[in-house]
């Protein structure tokens, strides 16, 4: 690969920017939060150093361990952090990494061409918030090591003895001054490794969690195009193979692509520069885009599938059923803000368009039956997006020169700031009565549900658009919908989902988060959903009362106020069982309540959840059950 400049890596590759500040005191600067995602940013970093190593062409082999003291382990057969001695700080190259802010390979030294990871910030922050951290060098025919208390190192870097390998080997355990919880999520940490194994084809990944006694191997020779494969596994494809192509461009160009539609009505593109997910596009999306939509449209003509007259298929009918992953690779990522999301790099929109455009383009004239069932699907989704651009005008919110009002169930509330303002989606018109008595008008609306909402994964956009519940939703939210969803069009920056307590209530969470993620996902980043949690049981001995959420609370209830033959324990199976009092203090009393709020952590991993639960196949579906079923904790039977 083009990645490799040169094979120059020692201790002047190393450039010092600033020494080590703070990172202990205000860590959330560095790794976004002590939360979990924090915890796990530390293993992020110490892996992209990693795979540095492997874009670079030196590294072949990564191995992650979970250890049952809550450490983590990461080791690679890379060069190895060079050893010499820094002619800035007067420490070797490898101290000078692990305890200074901003020193590292990635700054014009030389060392590496592409990279990834925080660009020399990772080692050392890595350090400064770890309870101690021991580094294994093995370079230049010998295998050095150095230990680390909270960044301070506790010895020199001292060479242990002869070795004909080389590599490096971090092993760290999180400081529980600095963390609310040490304890690393195996599915969190597979997931990113296999994205990983992915991305960088050949590169082999074993992951091994002590814990579990698991381990699992992540090797894809077939790189994003595997990827592809796996991400719609679930799915019923309509052309077997995904279309795949990658260049090389001189100045450090790598692009990457690979594309398969199948027969759902969702789109997904999953983006990459430099190994880093860009959640919000950019111009490499943008590119890919363009040249998506001029190519089919160029192939269809072609075909006289659509005729002269006709106008083209627009890019949304086009990409309806794709699943597509991009990979680029740059010399210098320009991203927009500070958390690398969105890529700014204003002349790769040109040159992804005109990649893709020339490899799509020969795709097709070699490959004509399956551009055909392409554009044939797209057709149908012209279609439909007509019906549905019909039908989303009446979910449009109207002024009040306008006929079309908010949703005639809609219990408004009266304050005007949305930052202020809850929508309680309530199931059934018993519970939502109470809920209407109940609630402060002031800044709390209710919604009434008709049971069941329409199961949008089996659905093309103009049905959903049809369906009253849905329509209502959408009419009172004010954002409209899919592609033209504005979140700062949002009236209520709270919506709360209140339904039973039962299986079907939960049926009905499960509708509607389907629905919120597949057409309102920018209502879930932004953090305004939310689930409601009432209590499962009511305790009177007397005249104590006492609400529990769940069966500890109950016990523990239980047990402070004594069993005898006054008892009375009520199970509460419905909503609609509590009267308007009783919903406003247990459910929707801001000072009260017990709200979970909807987090959107990995959203390939929600894909395909979706897609099997929620999807047309049943196969994919019982072996979910089959293998989750021992891990059910609340059995409505």
């Amino acid at each position: 690969m083009s990645s490799i400049e040169n094979g120059n890596y020692g201790a002047e590759q190393i450039q010092v920017l600033e020494g080590l500040e703070a990172v202990r005191k205000r860590p959330s600067m560095y790794i976004g939060s002590t939360s979990s995602r924090g915890l796990h940013h530390l293993v992020w970093e110490i892996v992209d150093n990693s795979v540095d190593e492997a874009l670079a062409g030196y590294c072949k082999n990564i191995e992650i361990k979970v250890f049952t003291d809550g450490s983590v382990s990461v080791k690679d057969d890379g060069r190895g952090i060079p050893v010499g001695l820094h002619r800035q700080t007067g420490r070797t190259a490898a101290e000078t990494a692990y305890t200074v802010l901003h020193a590292g390979a990635k700054f014009g030294g030389g060392g590496y061409k592409v990279s990834g990871g925080l660009h020399g910030v990772g080692a050392s922050v890595v350090n400064a918030l770890s309870e101690w951290l021991v580094l294994e060098i093995r370079r230049e025919g010998g295998v050095y090591e150095q230990s680390y208390s909270r960044g301070v190192p506790q010895s020199e870097l001292v060479r242990k003895g002869p070795s004909d390998q080389t590599g490096t080997f971090v092993r760290f355990k999180p400081d529980t001054e600095i963390f609310e919880d040490i304890t690393f999520s195996h599915e969190t940490l597979s997931l990113r490794l296999r994205e990983i194994a992915f991305l960088m084809h050949g590169l082999r990944i074993n992951f091994i969690d002590e814990r579990s006694d698991v381990s699992e191997t992540f090797h894809y020779e077939g790189g994003i195009k595997s990827f592809v494969n796996h991400l719609n596994k679930n799915k019923n494809v309509i052309h077997k193979d995904a279309i795949a192509f990658s260049l090389e461009k001189e100045g450090g160009y790598y692009f990457d692509i690979a594309m398969q539609y199948h027969d759902g009505y969702t789109e997904f593109i999953y983006s990459f520069v430099n190994n880093i997910h860009t959640s919000e596009g950019g111009s490499h999306e943008a590119g890919f885009k363009i040249a998506l939509t001029r190519t089919l449209n160029d192939f269809a003509r072609k075909f006289n599938i659509i005729k002269e007259q006709h106008a083209n298929l627009t890019g949304e009918d086009i990409r309806e059923g794709l699943t597509a992953v991009i990979s680029v690779r740059l010399l210098a990522p320009q991203f927009e803000g500070q958390t690398k999301t969105k890529l700014g790099n204003s002349d790769v929109r040109g040159m992804i368009d005109s990649f893709v455009g020339e490899g799509l383009t020969a795709f097709l004239e070699q490959n004509p039956s399956v551009g055909k069932k392409i554009i044939e699907k797209a057709v149908i989704a012209s279609q439909a997006r007509e019906a549905a651009r019909r039908a989303r005008e009446l979910t449009r919110r109207k002024s009040a020169l306008d006929i079309t009002p908010l949703p005639g169930k809609l219990a408004d509330c009266s304050v005007t700031d949305p930052s202020l303002c809850e929508l309680y989606l309530v199931e059934g018109d018993s519970a939502a009565g109470s809920a209407k008595q109940g609630r402060d008008r002031k800044f709390q609306a209710i919604l009434p549900l008709g049971g069941k909402i329409l199961n949008v994964e089996k659905a093309r956009l103009d049905k959903i658009l049809n369906h009253e519940e849905i329509r209502m939703i959408i009419t009172a939210m004010g954002t409209s919908i899919g592609d033209d969803f504005q979140v700062a069009k949002a009236r209520y920056h709270k919506v709360i989902i209140m339904a039973d307590a039962d299986i079907d209530g939960s049926h009905i969470r499960t509708l509607l988060l389907t629905f919120f993620f597949r057409y309102m996902q920018p209502l879930i980043k932004a953090g305004y959903l939310y689930i409601a949690q009432p209590p499962l049981y009511l305790i009177k001995k007397g005249k104590t009362e006492r609400y529990c959420y769940n069966d500890e609370e109950l016990e523990r209830n239980l047990k402070e106020i004594g069993r005898g033959s006054s008892v009375t324990i009520q199970r509460y199976k419905g909503l609609g069982e509590m009267n308007a009092e009783q919903l406003w203090s247990t459910t929707m009393n801001p000072h009260q309540r017990i709200l979970l709020q909807v987090t959107l952590e990995e959203t390939m991993l929600a894909d395909e959840i979706f897609t099997i639960l929620m999807g047309d196949k049943v196969e994919p579906r019982r072996e979910f059950i089959e293998r989750y079923a021992r891990q059910v904790t609340n059995l409505d039977v």
